[in-house]
């Protein structure tokens, strides 16, 4: 199984879990993309098409704390900041969008963490 080949079923996984979860105005939808090196996580209305909260490996908040730490524990990091900043925004439920990838490791790290910080799904 090549490069393509993998990317392409997932591909077809997140076309899958899409047709089941769809976010709105009151419970927008959580979306998750994990790269080889960084996570990234969006809280996104899809009935208006917009973000409204993100939060990645990469914000300044975060970046200088990761040093050190594993992957799991950045998208752990990156959970609670996305809870944090959907908080302020009066967000506190979201459907949860794995984004095609197994609900395991950091995926399900990062959507732990946003439970605790405050968010339900």
């Amino acid at each position: 199984m090549g490069k393509s080949d993998t990317r392409e079923a997932r591909y077809r996984r997140h076309h899958r879990v899409r047709q089941k979860v769809n976010g709105t105005n009151s419970k927008p939808r959580l979306c998750v993309f994990r790269s080889l090196n960084n996570i990234y996580a969006q809280v996104i209305d899809d009935a208006q098409g917009h973000t409204l909260a993100s939060a990645s490996t990469l914000d300044m908040e975060i970046k200088n704390d990761t040093a050190g730490k594993s992957k799991t524990g950045r998208a752990e990091m990156v959970g609670q900041l996305l809870a944090k900043r959907a908080a302020d925004k009066g967000i506190s439920q979201v459907a949860f969008d794995r984004g095609g990838f197994k609900y395991h490791g950091r995926v399900k790290a990062l959507a732990e963490a946003a439970r605790q910080g405050g968010l339900k799904f």
